[in-house]
């Protein structure tokens, strides 16, 4: 589609901040192999809780939740959906799981995109898997509580072509090796936003797309570290970018980079928390001092101390507060507050924008 016009991304030009971001990227790609042999144990469960955080974020960025107790149940399978926050829930568990199984199998196509769709919805009344039927608005609700249209998207006779015309250019430019996959990827996925090509689930099937798409270009991370996680921690950069480079995006006059910024920043965010995770670990499986650690940053919120000493039984009081105390020197965690009621949390890299 339009970002993917020939003067328009030929014309795209980067600064050294940018370069460097994208460097950056491509090392921490490079190193992934290093950690799949040496912590194959810590993975597992890095991904286990990736699984968990990105259905929840994903679905928590359109304003779904469900109740904590329900929700790791839910994503392990365990219990049936009861209502449809958890009906909406479960079908992005069963998206999710399609996209990491399958995801080198899976062409870029508007057939892929329905399915996901389908996937999606598939415990809701009204079944997924098609095309929007009348035109629909991106609108932002004011603080005076007015409601504002930020972006008119794709009219809904359009969007078939618009869809396939989007998949070729990518698959073409992909094939042709001509431009880095971490430029054609977050384009693509500005166009399919600006596209709306659904009445409901654009936001959630965009990030599984973008997850679908990284894995084929080799970059894993999001198996580990919850992408999801990282946009909903940074919601107002997301739809700030996304409304900036879809302004004039009809007319291909839009401009890419804002949106191009936050996607690298996302990206390298998340594998320095991924690469920070596994080297605080000790080598040695199976430690009293790796369940303390293990438990430690698989946190994503705020921790108290009972909290890891009731995961981790079988580790003393002291033990615990040592670790913590060695992983606070580290740089690893920091305290917040005093006394009784002080808890930790992790110190997590920021995400850039340059």
């Amino acid at each position: 589609m339009h970002s993917f016009h020939p003067q328009k991304i030929s014309g795209l030009t980067f600064s050294p901040a940018q370069a460097a971001t994208l460097r950056a990227i491509g090392e921490c790609r490079g190193r992934q192999a290093l950690f799949y042999q040496q912590a194959p144990e810590i993975l597992k469960q890095l991904r286990e809780s990736a699984v968990i955080e990105s259905a929840e974020s994903s679905n928590r960025l359109e304003g779904i939740t469900v109740r904590k107790g329900r929700l790791a149940p839910l994503i392990e399978k365990t219990t049936d959906p009861r209502d449809r926050s958890e009906q909406e829930l479960a079908g992005y568990r069963d998206a999710l799981g399609l996209i990491h199984d399958n995801a080198h199998d899976m062409t870029m196509s508007p057939n892929i995109v329905l399915q996901l769709h389908q996937t999606l919805f598939r415990y809701l009344p009204n079944p997924g898997g098609q095309w929007k039927a009348t035109n629909n608005e991106i609108v932002e609700t004011g603080v005076d509580g007015e409601r504002r249209v930020r972006f008119t998207p794709t009219p809904a006779h359009l969007v078939p072509a618009h869809m396939e015309q989007l998949a070729s250019q990518f698959n073409t430019l992909r094939a042709q090796e001509t431009y880095d996959p971490l430029l054609l990827i977050p384009l693509l996925v500005l166009d399919f936003l600006c596209i709306h090509p659904f009445t409901d689930g654009n936001g959630r099937i965009a990030r599984l797309i973008t997850l679908k798409l990284l894995y084929q270009a080799g970059y894993e991370v999001g198996r580990y570290i919850s992408l999801e996680r990282v946009i909903e921690d940074s919601k107002e950069s997301y739809y700030e970018t996304l409304g900036q480079s879809s302004q004039g995006w009809h007319e291909a006059q839009h401009d890419p980079m804002p949106w191009l910024n936050y996607f690298w920043g996302v990206l390298l965010a998340a594998y320095r928390e991924f690469e920070k995770r596994v080297s605080v670990l000790p080598a040695g499986r199976g430690s009293k001092t790796e369940q303390v650690r293990l438990a430690v940053i698989n946190r994503t919120t705020p921790f108290a101390i009972s909290e890891i000493e009731a995961e981790c039984k079988s580790v003393s009081h002291d033990m615990v507060r040592h670790v913590l105390r060695q992983m606070k020197e580290e740089g690893v965690i920091r305290a917040i507050g005093r006394g009784r009621g002080a808890k930790w949390e992790l110190v997590q890299p920021a995400t850039t924008t340059e």
